[in-house]
């Protein structure tokens, strides 16, 4: 059953749901005692702390978060939580040690979710205050786990079978139509906002959409990509503490382009002059990071191109969120900053 809010969470339940998962192999929960909730655009967030019965064992969790749905969500947004579910569900237990919290039950149904992870504020933060990116050292270890991620999922046999599905042609087509569709609700709304020469990339971007996005060429080199991989989707360790970074905030993971949760990163959320700096070096050192977890046969060159290819991708980043009604000053930046990113890498070179 899933868990609407904190109250529901009485002992006895999640002492069950605790036992289910392994993390309480003996003993029970005997009190739950639930923090602040902090309210996101989607979800509700609250920390839990947990008392055990003296016959527990003494690593049971006593630091929780329980995230679940947001009540008052539009009912065009009632799958809101399920892709995250499915992450906890089909993808982490393939990946015991992977850059992501613990996660101790999962469910969605009926348009409602809920998680219990791990609560890693003791030993991890939010880097810094949205929109301020972090520092450079922060960034290349920000890189290398996703290197260490990307590498581990790179061709994984599960793909397309127990983790995630691979688009066919009918649903990529699909997926164009909309694109085009939400384009022209979003060039109507900006009107001259939306300059001539934006215009012109936008249609040779939608002409050649289908051509650029075939199966062939997403999953020629497909691995797990997180879909919202912006600095502010992980956590980061505190100074001193020995654990890495986590990554957070799963619901928009897919089998893709490794490059697409770089370009999202950089192309999308930096300036010109902090990508002029920093994104070949960081590109170098993720490709010599997936070299080294043990991708073959993919070359820098490859790496660029497949780069280049998907900050063509994120030219719809700012379409669907104006279209999903995301505030203006989150869409209006990164329209201008992935324009100026598929303009500084030549990336219109590409289409057909």
């Amino acid at each position: 059953m899933v868990v609407t809010s904190a109250e529901d969470l009485v002992p006895d339940d999640l002492t069950e749901r605790l036992r289910a998962s392994g993390a309480l192999p003996c003993g029970r929960a005997t009190a739950v005692h639930a923090g602040e909730r902090r309210t996101t655009i989607l979800s509700v967030i609250v920390p839990l702390r947990v008392t055990y019965s003296p016959d527990a064992p003494a690593e049971a969790p006593t630091r929780l978060l329980l995230k679940a749905t947001r009540g008052g969500l539009d009912a065009s947004l009632a799958s809101v939580g399920e892709r995250e579910v499915a992450f906890y569900r089909q993808a982490a237990p393939l990946m015991p040690e992977g850059p992501f919290p613990h996660c101790y039950d999962a469910e969605f149904a009926s348009g409602r979710f809920h998680l219990l992870l791990e609560d890693l504020s003791e030993t991890h933060v939010i880097l810094t205050e949205w929109p301020l990116p972090p520092s450079v050292e922060a960034c290349e270890r920000i890189v290398d786990t996703w290197a260490a991620f990307h590498a581990f999922w790179w061709r994984h046999p599960s793909l397309g079978r127990e983790v995630g599905t691979f688009l066919d042609d009918a649903a990529l087509v699909k997926t164009a139509s909309e694109y085009r569709e939400r384009y022209g609700r979003f060039a109507e709304a900006l009107g001259d906002r939306l300059w001539p020469a934006a215009r012109a990339i936008y249609a040779r971007v939608l002409d050649a959409w289908e051509r650029l996005f075939t199966p062939a060429r997403l999953y020629a080199t497909c691995t797990l990509a997180h879909g919202d991989a912006h600095v502010w989707n992980l956590l980061y360790p505190r100074n001193g503490a020995p654990s890495g970074i986590r990554l957070i905030d799963w619901d928009g993971w897919r089998v893709g382009r490794a490059t697409s949760d770089l370009a999202y990163m950089m192309a999308v959320h930096w300036y010109p002059e902090r990508r002029a700096r920093l994104e070949a070096p960081l590109l170098e050192r993720y490709h010599a990071g997936l070299v080294g977890h043990g991708v073959t046969d993919y070359g820098l060159d490859r790496l660029w191109e497949d780069y280049r290819l998907s900050v063509i991708g994120q030219l719809a980043t700012p379409v669907w969120q104006q279209t999903h009604g995301l505030h203006t000053a989150i869409w209006w930046p990164h329209l201008h900053r992935i324009l100026a990113a598929v303009d500084d890498l030549g990336c219109a070179a590409l289409l057909p």
